[in-house]
């Protein structure tokens, strides 16, 4: 069974449109999906409406929860991040993921379809199209 972790902007955009595409993460057979408190907070920060918040409380519902910013995990070297995002990708390796979902193409992008600490990162409708 694969364990997917959630970034903030996946979870941000699943729950900022009603009819958004992402929400078909959430019926993915065989798959876990994760995300932390932090993502979570990420999410909710910069969502505008009420409605949407409540859309990603359901969402969290239904998604394994990992807390705390996991500063003890150790990143590769050659991993080049910003503070904000650091704490997204120890915890996918903390929490013995096999792949992170993002759209941050900025910061993760170099690193796409690449494992990092064990966790291969990937967009999110490169996931969706393998798992139809």
């Amino acid at each position: 069974m694969d364990r997917v972790f959630l970034d903030a902007n996946v979870l941000f955009a699943a729950a900022y449109r009603p009819a958004s595409g992402l929400l078909r993460l959430w019926k993915v057979p065989r798959v876990t999906l994760v995300t932390s408190d932090y993502a979570i907070e990420e999410a909710r920060r910069n969502l505008p409406q009420p409605a949407q918040r409540a859309t990603l409380d359901r969402l969290a519902e239904r998604t394994e929860m990992v807390r705390g910013t996991f500063d003890g995990v150790p990143l590769p070297g050659s991993v080049k991040l910003p503070d904000d995002d650091k704490p997204i990708l120890r915890a996918a390796i903390a929490a013995r993921c096999t792949c992170l979902l993002t759209g941050n193409l900025r910061d993760f992008g170099p690193y796409l379809d690449t494992a990092v600490g064990g966790v291969v990162i990937r967009r999110p409708a490169a996931f969706l199209a393998g798992h139809k």
